[in-house]
């Protein structure tokens, strides 16, 4: 018996390894979400590949958003989203970290950026203490990321790019299968925002999550993005970012024209295409 117990958890760490490093496409299916009366996506039919980078543009009030939610969960749909595991021991749902694109809290709160992360893992308050490996976890997180030298810095003293790689920290604090990241260099200045990008697309050779990518800058898509998807309401148009970003698909989703520009926030050797 103790011989079928010891193979039974071995089976079971074996699942666990394949599951975390297992990748999944996320396909959706004729999703509309509604609002009272209002319809804010309708009919939307697109496939997000697993291992790849998707942006997701449009104009103000496309969705796009709305759409992260969606994957999310957090609100009510009709349609279907599935997640197709690329993996055959992969079992249940993946782990879905998520980046905003901004927080809403009070910048006087006396906690800092370690303490923040260490919430996350525990329910207790932290004035009733917070366990070793907890605080390790919570630093390694950091360290990923290159904030660990802001543990100690109080969260409402962080400059707009030092709190985003703070909220990316959180996000792969679970090692997640899909990462979502709405708008995540929008008010980063362009040091910031060209820091941020580079580490964004060395996590992502080092673990190949499925990323998704919400950004209204142009240049970031053309350098970083595998897959495009032209979103208003519903879907205008998707497929590789050279196929998609052209004058006429631009002019079409966004009703003016818009110049796709090489600047130095994420890449240097994109030059103008308009």
């Amino acid at each position: 018996m103790m011989h079928v117990h010891s193979e039974s958890k071995a089976a079971t760490s074996e699942k666990k390894a394949a599951f975390e490093s297992c990748r999944h496409t996320i396909t959706i299916k004729d999703l509309t979400v509604k609002i009272g009366e209002s319809v804010l996506l309708e009919n939307v039919n697109a496939t997000i590949h697993c291992g790849k980078t998707t942006a997701i543009i449009g104009p103000n009030g496309a969705g796009k958003s709305t759409l992260l939610s969606a994957i999310m969960g957090l609100i009510p749909y009709e349609g279907e989203i599935e997640f197709c595991q690329t993996t055959a021991h992969c079992v249940g749902v993946p782990n879905i970290g998520f980046v905003p694109q901004r927080i809403d809290f009070d910048r006087g709160m006396p906690i800092t950026v370690l303490d923040y992360l260490c919430l996350s893992q525990q329910r207790r308050p932290l004035w009733l203490g917070v366990k070793k490996e907890v605080k390790e976890k919570s630093m390694r997180s950091l360290e990923r990321v290159a904030a660990d030298h802001l543990a100690k810095r109080a969260l409402g003293k962080l400059s707009g790019g030092e709190l985003q790689r703070v909220l990316l920290a959180l996000s792969l604090m679970n090692d997640p299968n899909i990462l979502l990241l709405d708008e995540p260099v929008s008010g980063v200045d362009m040091a910031g925002g060209e820091l941020f990008c580079d580490l964004i697309e060395d996590l992502h050779k080092e673990k190949r999550f499925t990323l998704v990518l919400v950004s209204h800058d142009l240049s970031v898509v053309t350098s970083h993005a595998d897959h495009v998807l032209c979103l208003n309401r519903t879907v205008q148009c998707e497929g590789k970012t050279v196929d998609v970003l052209t004058k006429e698909t631009i002019s079409d989703v966004f009703g003016l024209h818009v110049g796709l520009y090489g600047h130095k926030q994420c890449s240097d050797h994109h030059e103008e295409m308009s």
